[in-house]
């Protein structure tokens, strides 16, 4: 597919995760391993490159114990083909319009109080806060930066296909930790 086509089947539709994902983070076990953490995904394209997200982490591989939801929105950059498979496109994801982050769950906002306290309101469950374009320690920004990762798209059979996490926990923060492999997809719904 061309990016004209691929952006006509993103339209009029959410995409969603069929069953919690697995990925692998950069924190580590106490023996070294690497963590894992569970999400689901829910996203809509709009039309003129923009996209709106909802993230949904949660400390078991179910989703039975939501720990924060991120609501992200922005805009997508295309970059052209992705060697991955026929139709697929590099694409940059770019948060440059909402980035809000609301803990699920006490264990997290005392966490967070903690490691992100400066320049936010004490952290609540189901309490939202922006962090876009501000210092947050937790996903590795500094103050000022736009959150964006470099990742990818290939769409097949109603399914849209992303970047997997690279197995090192390594995020998609520059060209050369693009993705190289798919993550299971999302569905669309109508």
């Amino acid at each position: 597919m061309e990016i004209e086509e691929i952006k006509k089947v993103m339209e009029g539709g959410k995409w969603t995760s069929i069953a919690p994902e697995i990925r692998p983070s950069s924190i580590k076990n106490a023996d070294g391993t690497l963590k894992p953490f569970y999400l689901t995904r829910a996203f809509k394209y709009i039309p003129g490159d923009k996209f709106e997200l909802v993230v949904t982490n949660s400390a078991d591989a179910y989703g039975k114990v939501p720990l924060v939801k991120m609501n992200i929105k922005g805009s997508m950059v295309w970059q052209g083909p992705h060697p991955i498979a026929p139709g697929a496109q590099k694409v940059n994801f770019v948060a440059d319009d909402t980035y809000e982050v609301t803990p699920l769950l006490q264990g997290f906002a005392d966490a967070m109080n903690q490691l992100a306290s400066k320049g936010y309101d004490k952290w609540e469950v189901n309490g939202t806060q922006s962090i876009l374009k501000k210092a947050f320690a937790p996903f590795g920004l500094a103050e000022g930066q736009v959150f964006a990762e470099y990742d990818l798209v290939y769409i097949l059979n109603d399914m849209m296909f992303w970047g997997a996490r690279n197995i090192d926990g390594r995020g998609f923060d520059k060209e050369e930790n693009r993705p190289t492999n798919l993550q299971i997809p999302l569905i669309k719904k109508a």
